[in-house]
């Protein structure tokens, strides 16, 4: 199987070498993630449920925690790159915005009414760590890294995924193009094709474990049919999935038996009827999507007008760079802040907008 080199690792801006860094370019990559500002949030955005006040409920700094530790477990069986898959791993996430998926479809709605193309979290993953990060500056990852990140496409299920040629940033550039438009292009990694595969196996079996732990589902609901394949505990379906994984994957690709993945595709389906879309877990989605309505319009006003007291100034725009604020407009300005936030930053916010103050 091919192993992503470190020396391959190429970067929009060159960069001289240390000879004291003992750390090769991926690892490099890791430790800039880990200390950026966007993968402190991590902490307070959470997964899949929201609101609940439940302790031990997945928040999104346990996934990205959760998927770099399978997709290592699989890779060093496979003989892949350790740091590449880490440095993936935490970093594919960063573009979520608050409250899971329904915050990336909210964003996704008001981002598109106001013509700045559509809002989906690889993408701003990409945008936060190339143009935000570091006063604007960005991180300068490595294009092996960002390629990982921008294909990962977790909402995706596949037998099989192989790398697909291009290795430029003109390649990447035009990827990013296609994910704009709604498609879903292929890594240029071995490595990033495993984590785009692992990223369901960390999530599959965990939102279980949640929606158990809340009572929307029993784990007697689980289908007997997946159960005789994959188990009833997340720590089962994980073994069942990462051992497939390692026994069917090869050169070619990273593949599922086709009875695990059949199996796999019925636990998802279950998934979606059974949790994803539950009126209980959905019971505040409409108040998010106003809040979301109110608090974007709020604040392009606020840009708009250089109104320097609101909260995006202090909170994020007075610490950016003049390319940044010469090369975005105030929607992909307000995209970008609010993208940025913890669940618990973003209802403060609103509440600071929004609630009067008893004098």
């Amino acid at each position: 199987m091919k192993r992503s080199h470190p020396a391959e690792g190429v970067r929009r801006r060159p960069e001289e070498s240390s000879k004291a860094d003992m750390r090769d370019a991926f690892s490099i990559d890791v430790d800039r993630i880990l200390h950026s500002r966007a993968y402190t949030s991590y902490i307070d955005k959470t997964q899949v449920f929201y609101l609940v006040g439940h302790q031990g409920i997945s928040h999104r700094v346990i996934h990205v925690q959760l998927l770099s530790r399978i997709a290592r477990t699989i890779g060093r069986k496979l003989g892949l790159n350790d740091d590449l898959i880490e440095a993936i791993a935490i970093g594919h996430d960063i573009g979520h915005p608050p409250f899971g998926h329904d915050g990336e479809l909210y964003l996704d709605e008001l981002c598109t009414e106001a013509g700045i193309g559509p809002f989906r979290h690889n993408l701003q993953a990409v945008q936060a760590l190339e143009r935000i990060e570091k006063a604007g500056q960005g991180l300068n990852l490595t294009l092996q890294v960002l390629d990982g990140i921008l294909c990962h496409n977790g909402e995706m299920t596949e037998q099989r995924v192989s790398p697909e040629k291009g290795g430029t940033f003109r390649d990447f550039d035009r990827k990013m193009a296609a994910a704009a438009r709604g498609e879903s292009p292929l890594p240029m990694t071995m490595e990033a094709c495993l984590v785009r595969v692992a990223d369901t196996v960390s999530y599959i079996g965990r939102d279980i474990e949640d929606a158990i732990s809340l009572g929307i589902v029993s784990r007697n609901d689980l289908p007997a049919d997946v159960v005789s394949v994959l188990g009833d505990t997340n720590g089962k379906i994980v073994y069942a999935l990462v051992e497939d994984l390692i026994t069917h994957s090869s050169s070619s690709g990273i593949v599922y038996s086709p009875e695990v993945f059949e199996a796999l595709l019925r636990l998802k389906a279950f998934n979606y009827g059974k949790i994803y879309t539950n009126e209980g877990v959905k019971r505040e989605s409409s108040k998010i999507r106003a809040m979301y309505s109110l608090v974007f319009g709020r604040l392009v006003e606020d840009v708009a007008e250089k109104d320097t007291a609101s909260p995006i100034f202090g909170g994020f725009l007075n610490r950016l760079n003049e390319r940044y604020l010469n090369t975005h407009s105030p929607f992909e300005m307000v995209r970008d802040y609010i993208a940025g936030l913890t669940d618990s930053a973003f209802l403060r916010l609103f509440h600071e907008l929004f609630v009067p103050r008893m004098a």
